[in-house]
């Protein structure tokens, strides 16, 4: 370890480099996230509460995106590229700033798009766009430190560049919020499609397998954090309503245990040794981690959904509110599923069984709300849907899963 900070070269890390993890100063550029997701799902959960979906979803997918993409793109190049200098740690410095910029803009954007006239995204977009410059400065440095990636590494910038440059015209033109997000939406295709174009048409950067698999991790950890205040929401919400009774007790197991079985399914998966066999199915992996990410917010903004029920403060019932945390947690399971199947490139009959068994807790657990049961036994009911996966898993599944796992392995050794 370098005992001083001066500027060095980007000229790429080791992709096999030994005992390679997080550096202090990830998990402090992770933290800022915090912020962005906690008023994405506050947000998302205040629309939901008073029955606007159109505002709740369309808010949400728009500042998840840009929340998450953000990090997508700075955890590669770090984990290509990231030499711990003083110039990388100040870009750091003002990709943070650009995220409390970006989580500042958040209430304007979902307001604005409550009133139905224009979208208000100056803000969001400001703190967007820092973010991302601050990438385009770390990949030119790399492009002038790393001949054998130059091209990539300005391919990268030049799609950054471009995107940005359409993002501030977009807040200058000022269009009715139909247009503005019709052109969004292709900015956004604009923006998923230059680190694929970058990486297959000149070549790969030199990331590290199990450091992506870490970060991802991590960031899925941050995401939980949502889940997390949701719990403390939903049995704040229930003590004051009910005092400690049993209702208090099963919003509590039930809230609690869907965030632990959240975080249980999915670091049952070795994605970095994955991703160490295939490297190939990077893009899989990183792109369908978007669903992943959105999924574990949208279930936090659930949760506050069902606070607020319990509290007598919403306008939708308690079918509703567990339905809210239903369709997220239905997403993140059918996306681990996925990622799973993708990187092992086989699909394995028992779990497709395991996801049958998950959905069908969660439609018994909407069901039974809407039969007269309680939101508390709901959620214990809900909480059981990742339960059925991390049982199937730990008692059957590992062995699936060791076998999947030499056989991926086996496979990138032909």
């Amino acid at each position: 370890m370098s005992l001083n900070h001066h500027a060095g070269r980007m000229s790429g890390r080791d992709p096999h480099e030994a005992h390679r993890a997080a550096t202090p100063l990830e998990l402090l550029f992770d933290l800022t996230f915090v912020v962005a997701f906690s008023q994405v799902s506050t947000q998302t959960a205040h629309y939901l509460e008073i029955g606007d979906l159109t505002t709740a979803f369309g808010g949400f997918a728009f500042t998840i995106f840009g929340a998450t993409w953000a990090w997508i793109n700075y955890s590669w190049l770090a984990s290509a590229y990231d030499n711990d200098d003083v110039f990388f740690r100040l870009a750091t410095l003002v990709e943070m700033i650009g995220v409390i910029v970006f989580a500042l803009g958040v209430p304007p954007a979902f307001h604005s798009i409550a009133e139905g006239e224009h979208l208000d995204n100056a803000l969001i977009i400001a703190g967007y766009v820092v973010m991302r410059i601050a990438g385009v400065a770390l990949w030119l440095r790399a492009a002038r430190h790393d001949p054998a990636h130059r091209a990539t590494c300005l391919a990268y910038a030049k799609n950054i560049v471009i995107a940005q440059v359409l993002w501030i015209a977009l807040v200058i033109i000022d269009l009715p919020i139909g247009p503005t997000f019709a052109i969004a939406g292709v900015l956004i295709l604009f923006e998923l499609a230059g680190p694929f174009w970058a990486e297959t048409r000149h070549g790969r950067t030199p990331w590290h397998a199990h450091h992506i698999a870490e970060r991802y991790g991590l960031l899925v950890i941050i995401a939980l954090g949502e889940v997390v205040l949701g719990t403390i929401l939903t049995i704040s919400a229930g003590v004051e309503q009910y005092g400690w009774t049993m209702e208090t007790v099963l919003l509590t197991a039930g809230a609690a245990t869907l965030a632990f079985a959240l975080w249980w399914t999915y670091f049952s998966i070795p994605f970095g040794e994955l991703l160490e066999a295939h490297r190939e199915r990077a893009f899989l992996f990183g792109y369908l981690h978007y669903f992943v990410f959105a999924a574990i917010v949208g279930i936090g903004a659930g949760l506050h959904t069902g606070a607020q029920v319990i509290a007598h403060d919403a306008h939708v019932d308690a079918v509703f509110a567990v339905s809210a945390v239903a369709v997220p947690v239905v997403l993140y399971e059918f996306v681990i599923f996925l990622l799973y199947a993708l990187l092992v490139g086989r699909l394995d009959p028992f779990h497709v069984w395991l996801f049958a068994g998950a959905v069908a807790m969660l439609a018994v657990a909407i069901g039974s709300v809407a039969l007269g049961a309680s939101l508390g036994a709901g959620l214990v009911i809900l909480a059981c849907s990742p339960v059925v996966i991390v049982v199937g898993y730990e008692t059957v599944g590992w062995r699936h899963g060791r076998d999947l796992l030499a056989r991926a392995t086996a496979d990138r050794s032909h």
